[in-house]
């Protein structure tokens, strides 16, 4: 399905622009908007092309055109989950500001250090290294079998340039890397660095990212998911002009059909949370709800997500660190969740006769979909057999947890096994110990206190995380 979506570059769009997105939907009589997966707006219910002048700076891709990518990146993560010591939002917002035309190839723009924003789902995919300013890049371009690493290291502020080299030699045939590598060097004079060591992608648990969270001392972000991605437009004009009267500059979109306002001063925390009641806004689902991704628009794929996400409560099945995706057999792109179910496609000539559909399920290499190697683990399944079978992987995800090491490059580096540690809550002397985790909250053995939810709290007394101080590194 075709939809007209709104170019969102990296998933940075303020409060000032979405208030105009939204008028422009309004007048169109539409009454909602949805999120994608490269952190565009989309308009489920089509919208008819504006005048330019109307539309001002605005990037829209109507059903017709094949033009305009949208640049993916993880300053949406930036403050408020782990990250590389170096890269601030404001380096995203810098190197985003270079991208002067819309790019006609998939830019991912990511720290590896984060796990709400894919790494390599683009066909060029910038990732942030551990020297300052210089960025791995991955290619793999449309016709390519498979991602190739660019033999150097790019600097921050010539990542456009690149990108741009790249798309002008590659607009006319497909080309390897070698060539690339050679025309770009020849073409361009950029202050590159060599590659010292491969990339190293930590596998985390993947994060809560909803609710009222605080961030530093005085300041709180807000994350907000819906479940059928229809997001009132009425709504977000109000949340806007809210922002205005908060001095928030930013709203951050994700790719799991969500997105997070960030900066929400601490003495208007309880106006945010009172603006919410009144719109009965519910916040705080359960991870189960929020780790999952889907097709813009798609019934079945919502339909199918409700009853396995029901199915899987009643058993009360944990998931923590696990992500699940929904996808149509053969749909062109790139999957990046633990688990994938595909639904398959009916025979032509059976369209017309009432068949069930059937789904095949695939799981990440070590459950890590940053290993990009997907393995086949059943076929031709029925709705009724699947959440049997996601239990079962489930299962087999937290007893195989920290027993793999992520490889991102051909000539891998072993990794060191995480040593267990222990923290104690200052307020009530409660201990946390990785070896053990805490089942009464869903933390399965294993997960170090950093690799925690920021919205963890103390089992006896719920004390924030924050409250708690190490104590020790345990020595196998």
């Amino acid at each position: 399905m075709e939809l007209t979506r709104l170019i969102v570059k990296g998933g940075v769009i303020s409060p000032g622009e979405l208030r105009e997105v939204v008028h422009m939907a309004m007048d169109q009589g539409l009454e909602s908007i949805s999120f994608g997966s490269r952190q565009d707006i989309i308009f489920p219910k089509g919208i008819q092309p504006l005048e330019k002048e109307k539309t001002g700076k605005h990037h829209f891709v109507f059903p017709d055109q094949k033009s305009g990518n949208n640049i993916v990146s993880s300053y949406v993560s930036t403050d408020i989950f782990r990250n590389t010591s170096w890269l601030t939002g404001n380096r995203y917002l810098y190197i985003l500001e270079q991208f002067k035309e819309q790019p006609k190839l998939k830019v991912n723009i990511t720290d590896p250090k984060q796990q709400l924003v894919p790494l390599f789902t683009g066909h060029l995919n910038f990732i942030a290294s551990e020297h300052e300013d210089y960025w791995y890049l991955y290619i793999r371009l449309p016709k390519w079998e498979r991602m190739e690493v660019y033999p150097v290291l790019i600097y921050s502020w010539d990542i456009a340039r690149f990108y741009y080299e790249i798309e002008r030699i590659t607009a006319e045939e497909s080309i390897g890397i070698d060539l690339i590598f050679s025309l770009v060097s020849e073409a361009l004079d950029t202050n590159n660095r060599t590659i010292d060591q491969p990339l190293n992608v930590p596998f985390y648990p993947f994060p809560y990212y909803e609710g009222m969270n605080r961030m530093g001392i005085d300041q709180y972000w807000l994350g907000l998911y819906w479940r059928n991605n229809l997001y009132d437009l009425d709504f977000l004009k109000q949340m806007c002009d809210l922002c205005f009267d908060c001095k928030i500059g930013k709203i951050c979109i994700t790719p799991w059909k969500s997105f997070i306002v960030k900066g929400i001063p601490k003495d208007r925390k309880l106006e945010w949370e009172k603006f919410l009641g009144k719109k009965g806004i519910n916040v705080r689902h359960s991870l189960l709800e929020l780790n999952w991704h889907l097709p813009v628009a798609m019934e079945w794929a919502l339909n199918l997500k409700t009853f396995l996400v029901r199915t899987l409560d009643q058993f009360d099945i944990s998931t923590y660190g696990l992500t699940f995706g929904l996808s149509e057999y053969n749909r062109e792109g790139h999957y990046f969740t633990s688990i994938v179910v595909e639904k398959n496609e009916l025979p032509k000539d059976l369209a017309s006769i009432k068949i069930r559909d059937t789904y095949n399920i695939l799981f990440a290499k070590n459950f890590d979909p940053n290993t990009r190697e997907y393995i086949v683990h059943s076929q031709d399944i029925d709705k009724l057999e699947l959440p049997t079978i996601l239990i079962e992987l489930s299962r087999k995800y937290f007893e195989e947890l920290g027993t793999s090491v992520t490889e991102t490059t051909e000539n891998p580096q072993k990794k060191e096994q995480p040593q267990p540690d222990v923290y104690q809550c200052q307020e009530c002397l409660t201990l946390y110990k990785s070896e053990f985790g805490e089942e009464s909250q869903g933390i399965p053995k294993g997960v170090l206190f950093s690799d925690l939810p920021e919205t963890y709290c103390c089992s006896l007394c719920e004390a924030p995380k924050s409250n708690f101080r190490i104590l020790e590194i345990v020595r196998n």
